[in-house]
Formats: C-alpha cells, sequence, structure tokens
C-alpha cells in the first residue's frame, strides 16, 4: 500500500505541476496567453499580456504548485528523504510537459524555483536575490533567471559545508536535484542566450523613450510571437 501512496503522490504532483495557471489568467482576461507575447505560460508573458497584478498572481501559484507537492510529501512521509525530491521533479516536469496542453508548457523556473523554496530556502533565497540584482541591473528575465539557476547549487554547497539548514537542505540527494533543476533551466533558455549574445534579446521594462545600447536594434516589440522570455 505504501508503494501505491507513493506513486499516487508523484502523480499527483505531476498533474498539480501541469496547471497553467497562465493560460487560466490569461482566459480569464480574455487572452490566450499562448498566441501573445512570447507565446509562453509563464509569469512574465503574463505580465506583457495581461499586467504586472496578473503577472505576480501567475508567479505565486507556479511557485505554491512547486512548492505544495514537497510539502505534503514531507509531512506524509518524514522519514523517506527521497519521496520530496521525485515530488518536486515530477512537478516540474509537469510545468514544462503539462497533459493538458499536449506537453507544450513552460520553462519551469518558478516550478522549480517553488521546489527550491521547499526543499533548501536559504541557498534559494540566496539565489532570488542574485535574480533580483541581476534584472535591476540588465532588465533580462532570461539572464536573471540563468543566473540565479547557475548560483542555487553553488550556494547549496556551501551551506552544506557549513553546516547550515536543515537536513533535507544539507542532503546531497537535494544537492544533485538543484544541479539538475539549474541545468534544464539554461537548457531551456538555449534560445534566449543566443539573443543576448547576439544583442537582440527583448529588455524587461525599457524606459520609453530611451535610445536602445549598440547592438540593440533589432529588438522587436514585445508582441513578436517569435520574442521567447521566461
Amino acid at each position: 500500500m505504501n508503494i501505491l501512496f507513493r506513486s499516487l503522490l508523484v502523480v499527483g504532483a505531476y498533474l498539480v505541476g501541469a496547471i497553467p495557471f497562465g493560460l487560466v489568467i490569461g482566459k480569464l482576461h480574455g487572452v490566450d496567453i499562448r498566441k501573445v507575447g512570447s507565446g509562453n505560460i509563464g509569469a512574465t508573458n503574463v505580465t506583457r499580456a495581461v499586467g504586472r497584478t496578473a503577472g505576480k498572481v501567475c508567479f505565486a501559484l507556479d511557485l505554491l504548485k512547486g512548492a505544495l507537492p514537497v510539502l505534503a510529501a514531507q509531512l506524509i512521509y518524514p522519514g523517506v528523504y527521497w519521496l520530496p525530491l521525485v515530488c518536486g521533479a515530477a512537478a516540474v516536469v509537469g510545468h514544462i510537459f503539462p497533459v493538458y496542453l499536449k506537453f507544450r508548457g513552460g520553462k519551469g523556473v518558478s516550478t522549480a524555483a517553488g521546489v527550491a523554496l521547499a526543499l533548501a530556502p536559504l541557498p534559494l533565497v540566496c539565489a532570488a536575490a542574485i535574480w533580483v540584482a541581476s534584472f535591476f541591473i540588465w532588465r533580462y528575465v532570461s539572464l536573471a533567471s540563468i543566473l540565479a539557476a547557475l548560483t542555487l547549487p553553488l550556494f547549496a554547497l556551501l551551506f552544506i559545508r557549513l553546516g547550515w539548514g536543515t537536513a533535507t537542505a544539507r542532503s546531497w540527494l537535494t544537492f544533485g536535484f538543484l544541479t539538475a533543476a539549474a541545468a534544464i533551466t539554461v537548457l531551456r533558455h538555449t534560445e534566449n542566450i543566443k539573443r543576448l549574445l547576439n544583442g537582440t534579446e527583448n529588455r524587461f521594462g525599457k524606459p520609453k523613450g530611451t535610445a536602445p545600447p549598440a547592438g540593440e536594434g533589432k529588438v522587436t516589440p514585445a508582441d513578436d510571437p517569435q520574442k521567447r522570455e521566461e
């Protein structure tokens, strides 16, 4: 029976992770988020297409659908250390490959952040600080996400060495999961990396009337379906 219940928990984590909150929020505002902006169902595209409040709600919901399955696994099976990791991975896979949308979902950054928040909050807070600083300096959501992802396992390793955090946070299994999540995040941003190198990535919230820096003259409007932000 334990095997059955654990399997159901993992399946439930996937189904929760697969809920396309960005699409739902867009529909509530009369917008099919897949047909505007980047076409992505994540919080950034929701912010651009619907508004900042809607984007914040989308981010919070995507974060929670990563954190809640992990917390549920920890609560129901406190001594089974691998189960929260598997549930967290299932939630992220659900967001990236949602069964409800023919397995075409988002990049999984917010959901992975929710998983990391439940597993290792201290490294996640530090990585989030890197995201905020990077975003406010360069105004690229994609670059901020990539830098935060890359530093997350480094912070996790630091806290393991210092002995800070819970047993789960200091587990090498957790470190391995965070490293894998960082690698997936970078891979999901391959096109963004190419545009960053070419100087054609779309900046977020660039003030109107500001002349684009050299190399950015080819930036397309935010509603160009070819743009692929976070």
